[in-house]
């Protein structure tokens, strides 16, 4: 028989493990890998702003949870074979919310920042918006570069 307390403690570890999925890809956020290393400093002025989103990830995580979640919620309908066939249906279903939910949790707000670089060469960088960041058309920045990975900072 399910039971509603269960649903809630796997709903909330579901929940927090795919808020654990949410990488930063903000100008000021460097992984492990990039602390320490050497980086390329370019600069350039802003040409043009443009609002984006970034997806949010897709991985096995969301549709795993949302799966478990559905086939235990779904087991608890009905007895027999009508209880396995709401498991599969509660699984199925419960994999598809699962994996929507998760690109919808950790989908953020972005900026495409067009910058003509110095030497003349014209880049478009994305990153995700930040509140104490705001860039201008016209302004000054600097482009930073690690291990293939680009930030515009002021």
């Amino acid at each position: 028989m399910f039971k509603p307390g269960l649903f809630a403690v796997l709903f909330a570890a579901a929940t927090l493990t795919l808020g654990g999925c949410a990488s930063s890809l903000t100008g000021d956020s460097y992984s492990r890998d990039e602390a320490r290393a050497v980086q390329t400093v370019r600069m350039g002025t802003i040409e043009s702003l443009r609002p984006v989103k970034i997806e949010g990830t897709k991985t096995p995580i969301g549709g795993g949870a949302g799966a478990v979640i559905g086939g235990v919620a779904g087991s608890g309908v009905g007895g027999g074979r009508g209880s396995a066939v709401a498991a599969v249906v509660g699984a199925v279903a419960g994999g598809l919310l699962g994996a929507a939910a998760e690109e919808g949790i950790t989908r953020t707000q972005g900026v495409e920042i067009t910058v003509r670089e110095d030497d003349g060469s014209m880049r478009a960088y994305v990153q995700a918006v930040e509140e104490n960041q705001i860039f201008r058309v016209g302004e000054r920045v600097r482009i930073m570069t690690v291990n293939g990975t680009s930030r515009v900072t002021h």
